[in-house]
């Protein structure tokens, strides 16, 4: 069983969260939903995911857990203002641990200027956003590179799911 940390605000994806949520409890793994105030409920930008924070950014580390999870939306631009969070992301991309970014998900991975040389997708919006990063980019439903995982929307989630249970097993 994996500790997965998910950074994770208002206007997420909802489908970008929940469907990963189930794949990932499914087998086992337990969330741990981090943003900056324990206990608040966050809203999926379709209004059909409420979330509730289990921890603030204040009060975790992330040598504490196995692995991040960074759903899309708006949420990652959000985060992405906020240092606590960029450093929490870069972590994980520092210490090889397994990175699930899908859609808008990369932007909080662009800010941390984790990128680079890394193959990767992400939505449309942002793929300039990854190449000015110096990501090598790939139109593909999903790119896997050592620990990270991407995927470009929430069509892409049953291949991103997938990909990112098998970064979880190893």
């Amino acid at each position: 069983m994996s500790k997965i940390a998910v950074v994770l605000t208002d206007l997420f994806e909802d489908v970008e969260f929940t469907d990963p949520k189930e794949a990932f409890e499914k087998e086992g793994h337990e969330l741990t939903v981090i943003e900056n105030e324990k206990g608040k409920t966050v809203t999926g930008k379709q209004g059909e995911a409420k979330v509730t924070v289990d921890a603030s950014i204040e009060d975790v580390k992330p040598e504490d857990f196995d692995a991040l999870l960074i759903p899309g939306g708006f949420s990652p631009d959000q985060l992405r203002g906020d240092q606590r969070f960029v450093d929490f992301a870069k972590y994980f991309m520092d210490y090889d641990k397994p990175v699930f970014a899908i859609c808008h998900g990369p932007q909080l991975l662009i800010t941390a200027k984790a990128l680079e040389g890394r193959n990767a997708t992400g939505f449309k919006s942002i793929q300039t956003d990854m190449e000015y990063a110096k990501a090598k980019l790939h139109d593909e439903e999903v790119v896997v590179c050592n620990n990270l995982v991407t995927s470009r929307e929430p069509d892409d989630i049953p291949a991103f799911n997938h990909e990112s249970l098998k970064q979880l097993a190893k």
